[in-house]
């Protein structure tokens, strides 16, 4: 009953824009270009633990985009997931080799260099020639899972909305994104706020697990690309990876809509030329 009134009142009554209060519309469009992947790129910890994938980040977590992830996640508002999977495929694009690149034919553009990436993906015709070189190998999103009492009280699950949200994005645009919640929780964890990057670790550590006959959604040389909304210390991701590795499957790296702190970005893609494809 929540889930989908909170859903209708947001898109029939909007009172304000999420991210800055100044619009009656649920995203205004200066919040929407602020999650438009134009500052994606990779991000690291300053203290990032070991066994954490290469990640990259489609906008820094504060300000408005702050607002629009909290709204989405902690208050409700459901339609969000569109333009949040919509910047979360930015940056899955990225991590797959189709968005941190620029197709063939740009006058002295050079490629990125992105680490798990299909040799030749992007160089060969851009997203659709990136797309093919990807069918076989399947990409599929798997996203971090909540706990049963976080989706209980939330009346969904936010990060498993946005990958769908995301998957759709890619797939409208030539990847044939699909996703594959297989992970689950295999011991409760405490509440991760405010606790540092150390005290995460040790809360998280052995606490996912692959499901039960997860292993077979995950195809041998399948893609794996783990999401999430928000990465702070990387605990999460790096037990999430761990997880998948005991599962006998090794994820190529991982996407996430917001990173903080700012300067948690490595480097960015603004002129990345197959941001408008995925949003």
């Amino acid at each position: 009953m929540r889930g989908w009134w909170q859903e209708l009142a947001g898109l029939v009554l909007p009172a304000g824009c999420t991210g800055c209060g100044a619009a009656r519309e649920l995203l205004c469009a200066g919040c929407a270009r602020a999650l438009s992947g134009a500052a994606a790129g990779r991000v690291r910890p300053s203290a990032g633990p070991a066994g954490l994938p290469v990640v990259h980040a489609a906008a820094v977590y504060e300000g408005a985009v702050r607002e629009v992830v909290l709204a989405h996640k902690e208050r409700g508002a459901l339609p969000l997931a569109g333009p949040l999977g919509a910047a979360l495929a930015v940056a899955a694009g990225m991590a797959l080799g189709v968005g941190a690149g620029v197709p063939a034919g740009v006058p002295g553009a050079v490629p990125c260099a992105v680490p798990g990436a299909v040799p030749g993906a992007v160089a060969g015709g851009g997203v659709r020639g990136a797309a093919a070189a990807l069918a076989g190998a399947g990409p599929v999103l798997v996203p971090v899972p909540s706990a049963r009492r976080q989706v209980r009280a939330r009346g969904h699950d936010p990060v498993r909305r946005i990958a769908l949200a995301a998957a759709a994005r890619l797939r409208r645009a030539g990847v044939p994104a699909r996703v594959a919640p297989v992970l689950r929780h295999a011991r409760p964890v405490a509440d991760q706020a405010g606790l540092g990057a150390r005290e995460r670790r040790e809360n998280l550590s052995g606490a996912l697990a692959v499901r039960r006959g997860g292993r077979a959604l995950l195809p041998d040389g399948a893609r794996i690309v783990l999401v999430d909304d928000v990465i702070t210390t990387g605990a999460t991701l790096a037990e999430a990876a761990r997880a998948l590795r005991a599962g006998s499957v090794a994820p190529v790296a991982a996407a996430v809509v917001v990173a903080a702190p700012p300067d948690s970005f490595l480097s960015n893609s603004a002129d990345n030329p197959y941001r408008a494809t995925f949003l």
